[in-house]
């Protein structure tokens, strides 16, 4: 390529000229630079660093879009999410396209890849507002030396910039909106549990092109062949070592198939690489005393799990039909469009990870909807504002005025669910379905040394089986006083050191694995310092508490860095 070919050498430094990124592995197109991590920096850093070749992907594109590499005018880091990094690609057409490439932390990439591109081509067959995929590689066998999706760039902006700031008006017409795109959604009928793939790449990537899904129009743009249903895609299923087991993950052929897969992974896991672990939740340990837990406890729970996981199965058939949902939608992945015609969805991202499972599995409100620890919400009572709002502070109106908007969106989804959605709407309403879904969860997750959860779901399924289980069914396992009241004491514990989490971060102003923004990072260690050395000081203070305490605490500080070796146990 022509070393004067115009790629923005003076523009910031998230755009480039190909002559200097490919002598220099350190420019921030191949490393994360949107923010910081409070603990274990560089290992973080290293999860989210891929170096790739730019001028092969530059070929790559080139070949793709059906034009010359001197055309491709600006290449530019658009934005880094949780597993991939997106660059924005200019034509001198003034054409725009999105490059998108994984992190190495993204689980199970080669199938999760495959599987993404083509859901958003089936679910645009569908009319669903979904990205267009220009090319794409599931493999790094190529000259980019990467995965990679090319596809559209869809003009707007991502939801959660005016997420705050919403109208009631807008908030009522986006629920309506998102309401009508999720009912399209979950009305596809599928023959199968498990994940979408082109028949010619599962049958590439597994050895058999899967469950076919009649109906639909092939893939003509991409060349591959028609849709099937292959194997689940979902994290728990390839996290970490997990990505080595030879187990079922599906087509699943029933609800029951699909309620019992996570658990026998799960073991088959723990088989293999299962070896005492402290909890990866630092502030749990004190309630472990904290010692390393044995991984037979979570072994005995998890059969047992499957011993009653039948009875989970709805009577109602039907939920029980198999139906797709976005597998992690947030204000993120939702792009609007904010013109003279009002507020309005233009495109639905981040598909990686979807997964057709029976409906009762798949019901839920999105999390950055629902407002259930909140009694307004939850009885589903019309929000307003207090009478006295007028007669408040001005801090206690910012309070109101911030949870009349939470129980707004909370109660106008539930409504435009009612009204567009009735598939949705019955599986929210079923009985017991949100324990189901937990249960289910619990019985699925990497292990990370503990086991509190699935055993205290586990009792809620034991003590109310008559709700679940055939009249006249016993209920196979059983529970002494002696093993309920020390699980609930546990359970309250740990929930206890939840909120204390929750409650910290919230003070130092982190979220996930520690992420903070870069500009908040200093300001934030130090907070993180300030807060460990008070609590150091009031260990001391306190002569119940036994001398060697202190460095317990100290070594398990959840804002310091673990040991990275002890990071790898839990993968």
């Amino acid at each position: 390529m022509s070393a004067t070919n115009p790629l923005l050498s003076h523009q910031p430094s998230n755009g480039f000229h190909p002559s200097s990124l490919l002598v220099d592995p350190e420019s921030e197109i191949f490393n994360y630079t949107t923010g910081r991590f409070l603990s274990n920096e560089a290992y973080r850093l290293r999860e989210r660093r891929r170096v790739f070749n730019i001028s092969g992907l530059l070929n790559i594109m080139s070949k793709a879009m059906n034009c010359k590499t001197e055309q491709i005018v600006e290449f530019r880091k658009l934005g880094e999410g949780g597993l991939n990094r997106v660059f924005l690609v200019t034509l001198d057409t003034e054409f725009q396209f999105v490059a998108r490439i994984p992190y190495p932390l993204h689980i199970g990439r080669t199938y999760a890849l495959a599987s993404e591109v083509a859901t958003m081509d089936l679910l645009r067959s569908k009319g669903l507002p979904v990205p267009e995929v220009y090319a794409y590689s599931f493999s790094s066998d190529n000259e980019a030396e990467t995965e990679y999706i090319l596809m559209e760039y869809v003009k707007g902006i991502d939801l959660s910039q005016i997420w705050f700031d919403l109208k009631e008006d807008e908030i009522i017409s986006l629920m309506d909106q998102l309401a009508r795109v999720e009912s399209t959604l979950m009305s596809i009928s599928f023959p199968a549990g498990g994940s979408i793939y082109y028949a010619k790449d599962a049958k590439e990537l597994f050895g058999v092109e899967g469950v076919p899904i009649d109906g639909l129009v092939e893939s003509v743009a991409l060349g591959k062949g028609g849709f099937c249903v292959g194997s689940d895609v979902s994290v728990p299923m390839w996290y970490g070592r997990r990505e080595q087991l030879n187990v079922f993950r599906g087509p699943y052929e029933d609800a029951k198939s699909v309620l019992i897969a996570g658990a026998k992974k799960e073991l088959a896991y723990l088989d293999r690489f299962g070896a005492p672990r402290a909890p990866y939740d630092r502030l749990r340990r004190e309630y472990y005393n904290y010692k390393k837990q044995p991984p037979s406890d979570h072994v005995k729970n998890l059969n047992q799990y499957l011993r009653l996981a039948p009875a989970l199965v709805p009577a109602d058939d039907s939920l029980n039909v198999f139906c797709i949902r976005h597998p992690d939608l947030s204000a993120n992945n939702i792009r609007v469009s904010t013109g003279p015609g009002g507020l309005r969805i233009v495109s639905v991202l981040d598909w990686q990870h979807a997964v057709i499972l029976p409906l009762f599995l798949q019901g839920g409100m999105p999390e950055f909807i629902q407002n259930e620890e909140d009694e307004v919400s939850r009885q589903m009572v019309e929000p307003a504002l207090p009478s006295d709002f007028d007669e408040l502070s001005e801090e206690d109106r910012d309070q109101e005025r911030e949870l009349f908007r939470r129980r707004l969106v909370h109660f106008h989804y539930n409504l435009s669910t009612a009204t567009y959605n009735r598939v949705h709407h019955k599986s929210l309403v079923y009985p017991f379905n949100p324990f189901r879904r937990r249960i289910v969860i619990h019985a699925s997750a990497p292990w990370e040394g503990e086991t509190i959860k699935l055993l205290y779901a586990l009792i809620d399924l034991v003590l109310d089986w008559e709700q679940f289980a055939t009249v006249g069914t016993p209920c196979p396992v059983v529970f002494t006083e002696e093993e309920i009241a020390a699980a609930e004491k546990l359970y309250q514990n740990v929930a206890n050191a939840e909120r204390s989490w929750r409650q910290l971060k919230q003070v130092v102003g982190c979220g996930e694995d520690t992420w903070v923004p870069a500009a908040h990072y200093e300001v934030a260690r130090a907070m993180s310092q300030e807060l460990k050395q008070r609590t150091l000081e009031a260990c001391a203070e306190d002569e119940e508490l036994p001398k060697e305490m202190h460095s317990v605490i100290e070594a398990n500080w959840p804002l310091d860095d673990m040991d990275e070796e002890e990071l790898e146990e839990y993968k």
